[in-house]
């Protein structure tokens, strides 16, 4: 089975902020579907997404991805 490290990640950082998926969504402009698909591995984001994403949480995409730690 393959793991989820973006997935899992993203799930952390927004825990870590307190927000909740809606909340996480509507911060970013996208909808709260993708950012349940993107947590439970069934869609993978775009570089613009991960792009935003990283920039929000202040973190690397390689971070995001699980290339860095």
């Amino acid at each position: 089975m393959e793991q989820n490290v973006f997935g899992e990640n993203l799930k952390l950082l927004r825990l870590e902020k307190g927000l909740g998926q809606v909340a996480l969504a509507n911060e970013l402009k996208l909808s709260k579907g993708i950012i349940s698909l993107w947590e439970n591995g069934l869609r993978e984001p775009n570089m613009s997404s991960l792009i935003t994403l990283a920039k929000y949480f202040n973190v690397t995409i390689d971070y995001l991805v699980g290339l860095e730690k």
